[in-house]
Parts: C-alpha cells; sequence; structure tokens
C-alpha cells in the first residue's frame, strides 16, 4: 500500500502528528501496535494518575480542554479528551499493526514498512513518501538490573504494570525511584494500606503543583534562574529541610534540569507528610536481594512482600528502524537537542520524543506538518500551522 505519510504510533504524539497533517489535507495513515489509541494512558497509568502540569500547558493542537475540567486533568478525563480529539480529526488508526521493520528504499525514495497485523495474522507492507516516528520515549517499561533480582520469593513489576494498592493492603511494599511516577505509587499504597518504602536512587526536585504552574507562568517574563531560584525557595518553605529523611536536591534548579534533560521536578502528591512522620521510609540503592530480604547501600535491610519498579522507560525505535542513523541514537532517542531534534533525512521525522511532554508533543506535530506541507503541497497550505507552531514553541522550551 503506497501513502503520502505513515504515522507510526497511535499515542498523543501520532494523533497530534495526524491531526495536524489533516488539517492542511495531507493523507496519512496512523499503524498502531495495541487494539487502541493512547495504550500507555488506557492500560499502562495507574489509577490516580493526573496530567503533572496545568491544562494550559497540556493541550494538543487545536483543541483546547473543556471549560468545567480541573486545572490538572485526571487520567480517564484525558483519555475522554483523547477520544474527543481523534473524533473531531477523523483520526483511524490502524490497529494491531506491529512494525517488524523500516527502512529507506533510495532508489524509490520512499520508505518501506513492514509491520504484521495480529489481529488477522497478515503481514502487511506500506510505502511512503513520508515516515513520522511517533513511538515516543515511554515506549517499553524499564527495570535495572539488581543483583539477586532473580532469587526475590515475591512479586516485583514494572510502574506500567500498576494499577493501584488495593492487592497490596498489610504487605510490605518497596518503589524504586522517587519521580512523579514513584512518589504517586507509594502514597496510593499507603492509602490502600500498605506498608510502604521508597529507594530515592538520585537527588530529585520536590515541588508542589502551585509551584509548578507560577513557575511555567513566570518562565514566560523572567529568566530560567530567577524562576529556578523562586521555585526552591517555595519548595523550602512548603516542605523544609528533607535531606534528612533520605531525599537529596541536585545543585541545578528544576526547570533548567528539565530544559537540558528532560527530568521533571517531582510534584507531591502528599507522600512528603507521610515519609516525614515515618509512615512512608526512604531507602538509598538496593546492593543486593536475597530471597524477601533487600539490603541497602546504607547497609539496612528489610523483608518485602512485592518491589514496584517506578524506574523510567526506554525507546524501541531502534529495534525496527534499520539502517537509520541521521536522527536517532542508538537508545533510540534524537541525536540533536531541542529544537532541533524532530527532522531527520529522507522525509523522516519524529513526534514526541523532545522530553517536554505534551507541549513539546505540540509544537513537533505543527512542525512536522508544516515541513511536509511544504515539501509536498508548496507553501499555499503551510502558513496554516506556522503561526501557531511559533506561539507554541516558547513554552516548549521549558516544558
Amino acid at each position: 500500500m503506497e501513502e503520502v505519510v505513515v504515522i507510526i504510533g497511535a499515542g498523543p504524539a501520532g494523533l497530534a502528528s495526524s491531526a495536524c497533517l489533516n488539517r492542511v489535507n495531507i493523507p496519512n495513515i496512523v499503524l498502531e501496535r495495541e487494539d487502541c489509541y493512547a495504550s500507555l494512558w488506557r492500560k499502562k497509568a495507574y489509577d490516580r494518575l493526573k496530567l503533572h502540569l496545568g491544562k494550559p500547558f497540556c493541550e494538543l493542537p487545536y483543541m483546547p480542554y473543556p471549560p468545567n475540567l480541573p486545572m490538572f486533568v485526571p487520567k480517564n478525563d484525558f483519555i475522554s479528551y483523547l477520544d474527543d480529539y481523534a473524533s473531531h480529526f477523523g483520526i483511524s488508526p490502524r490497529f494491531h499493526c506491529y512494525v517488524e521493520s523500516v527502512y529507506h528504499d533510495k532508489s524509490a525514495g520512499k520508505w518501506c514498512i513492514v509491520a504484521k497485523n495480529n489481529k488477522l495474522n497478515t503481514t502487511e507492507v506500506y510505502i511512503a513518501k513520508f515516515l513520522v516516528v511517533a513511538t515516543g520515549e515511554n515506549s517499553e517499561g524499564l527495570i535495572p538490573k539488581v543483583p539477586g533480582l532473580d532469587s526475590f520469593e515475591g512479586m516485583y513489576m514494572h510502574s506500567s504494570q500498576y494499577e493501584n494498592g488495593k492487592d497490596f493492603s498489610g504487605k510490605d511494599v518497596l518503589v524504586v525511584g522517587c519521580g512523579n511516577s514513584g512518589m504517586e505509587i507509594a502514597y496510593d499504597l499507603f492509602y490502600w494500606g500498605a506498608k510502604t518504602s521508597i529507594v530515592a536512587r538520585s537527588p530529585v526536585h520536590v515541588v508542589s503543583k502551585e509551584i509548578v504552574f507560577l513557575g511555567m507562568c513566570f518562565l514566560k517574563y523572567l529568566p530560567c534562574r530567577l524562576v529556578d531560584f523562586i521555585a526552591t525557595v517555595l519548595s523550602k518553605i512548603k516542605f523544609g529541610d528533607i535531606s534528612k529523611y533520605g531525599i537529596q536536591r541536585p545543585a541545578e534548579g528544576p526547570f533548567y534540569i528539565k530544559a537540558t534533560t528532560g527530568r521533571s521536578p517531582t510534584i507531591d502528591v502528599g507522600t512528603v507528610q507521610r515519609i516525614k512522620t515515618g509512615e512512608i521510609q526512604v531507602f538509598p540503592s538496593i546492593t543486593n536481594i536475597k530471597g524477601s530480604e533487600i539490603t541497602f547501600k546504607n547497609g539496612k535491610s528489610n523483608r518485602y512482600n512485592a518491589i514496584v519498579f517506578a524506574t523510567g522507560y526506554r525507546s524501541t525505535v531502534m529495534d525496527w528502524l534499520k539502517d537509520e542513523k541521521n536522527l536517532f541514537n542508538e537508545n533510540g532517542m534524537p541525536k540533536l537537542n531541542f529544537p532541533n531534534h524532530w527532522k531527520g533525512k529522507n522525509g523522516l521525522y519524529c513526534a514526541g520524543f523532545s522530553r517536554r511532554g505534551l507541549m513539546g508533543i505540540s509544537v513537533d506535530a505543527q512542525r512536522i506538518a508544516t515541513d511536509i506541507s511544504l515539501a509536498w503541497k508548496g507553501t499555499s497550505e503551510s502558513s496554516k500551522v506556522e503561526k501557531d507552531t511559533k506561539k507554541a514553541y516558547g513554552l516548549a522550551s521549558y516544558v
């Protein structure tokens, strides 16, 4: 099947890319390995999850959130928003299409995409002038190598498999990672009656949603260094010195770290107070696991019934994108940093790899649509998206 644009992945990045292309009448199809779009949100996100930034910073292109939604949109409301988005822009992904290999045919000047239709048990081949990789940074859960993990007598899982703490009541559970997922899951486990501990493997900024929202607004008018200073002072006032509880603060500011590395500050949902009261324990890195006993870097050890690894994700792009060295590195992430990360050679693009969340996705999608429109149709319709892209770009620099 020959297409103008093939988009791989039907998460928010794939939907946004298709919407922007549809808006300028560029034919495109979306291939998705799962049986639904936004499968990470539908199937691999815990019940308590909310967007970590206020909704003005989390809109996909050309569709605001309904005014009745709260500032920090809950998981199910975000899924409903995506449903409305796909319907409004006429996006109908081809589900069950597991991409096995993609390569660029130099003689034809086109991309060849080989996909297994797991529902029909058939192999499908797509030919496209342009290819948009929208599988994102969070394609596959990552569990680090821990000495003795194979001997662990309890249950262990990645955070993408965690729904809620209902089945962990009364059990000793260790959460590895003190980012947003780790701290929220730890609080959720406590809420359901689990005896919860957290492993804080590296320094992290802990802030409130209000501090982040205020900082995002300030970044429109003030330099990042000053906004970081304000955010850090407000965080110290709100939470006090949490280093004595085992959580260290990085030397660089939270918004600088986000802009340069993509790592977000941890937004507290009530976990810090439970840590201060001793109801949730904090430990350094794991050194060894033997049976149900886990030993930590400080020499202490405890027995646990379960481990939840809130240790991030990896990109799977290089598992199927063959002989492609100009856009992605060996880890399946763009070689170039934002804002130059989104475009490769021969009509290759990526959306959702800027480490800037939904605002970054929005900018990627609009830039890609503009560029493809210029290449495919000339300048006649690309101006529709160009103005909005420039407007969103300023905010995405800090998200």
